[in-house]
């Protein structure tokens, strides 16, 4: 048999004293052996480079725009409210809208029953036919007063025409008178040379009797002659010998004026001159009156002046009231049946709507409301600190809480409102009653929005919003650099001359 293998000897076990001594020589020669990680000595740095540069980010448009702008927190969307009333009473019939449709100006919103306002528009145009029946009778009546005018001046001309015929038949008998005195004169003479003969023998008793005869006819017609006279001049109303003198075709310069004929005959047509409005002195002389008359028309043309008296008559000017009166009412009516319709008088959005068909309502009942959704701006209470910078037409960057930060609106400074938020409150504070405290005011400044789109990005109104007005820029547009706006032109009405007043200067003790 081979010879048996020798089992190799078992090792002692380590005392716990030899594994640490172990440990520690092994662990220092691997630490000697195998160099430390670059990477645990610069995640530090890098982290902190990281950190640096995430706030250089943040904080330095924060720190520039906090140098560079004004802004403020407590502000808001602003916006026009139209408030939809009737202009008349009467039951709804029907309501095109309801709440938050979108209207165009000139919609139509609510209608209103119109028979009853029909009914008093018939009415009104019966009343309107009336007075133009009104007007044609009177028109025409005063187309007959006018040819009897025309009639009576015609008579006044002919009266003052006779009174002049009657001054030359005066004249014509005076001188018919002077030529019978001359023939008995001569029939006289012959006489007075004949009546000696007689005795001689030289002329017979018959040519002495036919002389006579001739005298005495002579004689005759001059006593026809001269009651001739005085006739024509009893006719013209004068006496029949004249009291001065023996001038019997005497007479006034104005006898055509003064006769009473042609007194009469004036004051005819002045009363029938007044029914077509035209007032005359009854001062003035017949003649006078044809020529004031005349002086209607540059050119004196009767026809012309006669139209314009047709115009100015009193009865037509009274029958022309009546029908500018009856069509006023018919205006009124008329309009009250168009009222009868409610349109919206502005673009927007219905709110508030608050009336239903068969509703009886009355003027000026509010219906509902419409916001504008383009009249929009923005209303911020900046601090009384922070006005002195702010000027019109800075431009400013609005962000909307609703949108975040996915936009930002563009606008500028447009105004500022005369007072501070307090000043205008319901109760204003009474800073004399001795409980004033102060406190920083804020004052509203209106931002006009330069690029809103309603259809793209719409604003309602209340929204909260935060603007940032860049005081360094040139501010641009109207009243720019300014704090209050130019004033307004408004056009001055003339005021008629009655009502100018000279201002007295004031009495001093």
């Amino acid at each position: 048999m081979p010879p048996a293998e020798s089992s190799p000897p078992v090792a002692a076990a380590p005392t716990p004293d030899a594994i640490a001594a172990h440990s520690r020589t092994s662990g220092s020669q691997v630490d000697a052996a195998a160099p430390r990680p670059v990477g645990r000595r610069r995640w530090p740095w890098i982290v902190g480079l990281i950190l640096i540069a995430a706030a250089a980010f943040f904080i330095v448009p924060w720190v520039r725009d906090v140098l560079t702008s004004v802004s403020t927190d407590d502000a808001y969307v602003n916006g026009h409210v139209t408030q939809v009333a009737p202009r008349v009473a009467g039951q709804v019939t029907r309501v095109l809208v309801d709440d938050n449709n979108f209207v165009h100006k000139g919609d139509l919103l609510v209608e209103l029953d119109p028979e009853p306002y029909q009914v008093q528009v018939n009415i009104a145009q019966s009343v309107v036919d009336v007075a133009q029946a009104d007007l044609t009778a009177a028109q025409a009546t005063v187309r007959g007063q006018e040819g009897f005018t025309r009639s009576l001046r015609f008579s006044l001309e002919h009266a003052i025409e006779d009174v002049d015929d009657k001054i030359a038949t005066l004249k014509l008998r005076a001188a018919t008178l002077e030529a019978k005195r001359a023939t008995l004169t001569k029939a006289q003479a012959d006489f007075e040379r004949n009546k000696p003969l007689v005795a001689k023998g030289a002329v017979s008793q018959q040519q002495i009797d036919a002389y006579m005869e001739a005298q005495l006819v002579a004689q005759a017609d001059v006593q026809q002659a001269l009651q001739g006279v005085y006739q024509i001049r009893v006719a013209l109303g004068l006496p029949s010998k004249p009291e001065k003198g023996d001038d019997l075709t005497e007479v006034p310069a104005d006898l055509n004026q003064t006769f009473s004929s042609v007194r009469e005959a004036q004051a005819k047509l002045m009363q029938a001159a007044a029914a077509l409005g035209v007032v005359e002195s009854f001062n003035f002389t017949p003649q006078q009156l044809i020529d004031d008359f005349y002086k209607r028309d540059p050119k004196k043309n009767i026809d012309t002046i006669y139209d314009q008296l047709l115009k100015d008559a009193p009865a037509v000017k009274q029958a022309e009231a009546n029908l500018l009166r009856a069509q006023a009412n018919l205006d009124d009516a008329q309009l009250n049946l168009r009222y009868t319709k409610v349109y919206a008088e502005i673009d927007g959005v219905i709110t508030r709507r608050n009336v239903n068909p068969g509703n009886n309502v009355v003027a000026d009942q509010s219906l509902m409301a419409i916001r504008s959704v383009t009249e929009i701006w923005i209303d911020a209470n900046f601090k009384e600190t922070q006005i002195g910078t702010l000027r019109i037409g800075q431009p400013a960057t609005i962000d909307v809480d609703m949108y975040g930060s996915h936009h930002q609106f563009a606008g500028r400074i447009s105004g500022f409102t005369m007072g501070t938020g307090s000043t205008l409150a319901l109760l204003p504070p009474q800073n004399a009653t001795g409980n004033f405290v102060k406190v920083v005011q804020r004052l509203p400044v209106r931002i006009d929005l330069t690029d809103y789109d309603p259809q793209k990005l719409p604003l309602f109104i209340g929204l909260s919003v935060t603007p940032s007005v860049r005081i360094h820029e040139e501010p641009t547009g109207p009243n720019a650099g300014r704090f209050l706006q130019e004033p307004i032109p408004v056009p001055m009405e003339p005021q008629p001359a009655a009502a100018t007043t000279t201002a007295k200067p004031e009495r001093k003790p």
